[in-house]
């Protein structure tokens, strides 16, 4: 992840955050119809998982500068991920649900530049998170 990514992903956030409940609402109605074997992962209320989404979302966005400082607690976050029962594969989802969410909440904002930020930063968060869940052997698949 370039500097320059880190500033797209955060700026382009800043736009989202108006929108944060129904985008939320639009990324898990995308995730559960392209991926729907991971609904029965989620069994609390929705609407209280959108809202912890998005303030993780937060959390992370705004440390990118400095991601080395919040990658513990991420490791710790995919950690309990296992014990939701999430797999290697759903992270994939995931990653797209995500970027069909963005690129339909920032409509024109969204551009080839903020594409290839957000997938970035995902993908080396994700990755991340795949490893230390997983180990580096499921991090490869």
């Amino acid at each position: 992840m370039t500097p320059q990514d880190v500033d797209l992903v955060q700026s382009t956030f800043e736009k989202v955050r108006p929108i944060s409940l129904a985008a939320a609402g639009m990324f898990y109605d995308r995730l559960f119809e392209i991926s729907p074997e991971v609904r029965p992962l989620f069994k609390g209320d929705m609407a209280e998982q959108g809202r912890k989404l998005m303030a993780t979302l937060a959390v992370v966005v705004g440390s990118l500068h400095s991601l080395p400082t919040i990658l513990p607690a991420v490791s710790t976050l995919a950690k309990k991920h296992i014990e939701y029962g999430v797999k290697p594969g759903h992270y994939a989802a995931v990653g797209a649900a995500l970027l069909w969410t963005l690129e339909r909440g920032l409509g024109q904002s969204w551009t080839p530049e903020v594409a290839s930020a957000w997938t970035n930063a995902y993908t080396t968060l994700s990755n991340f998170m795949i490893g230390e869940a997983y180990g580096a052997p499921a991090a490869a698949k």
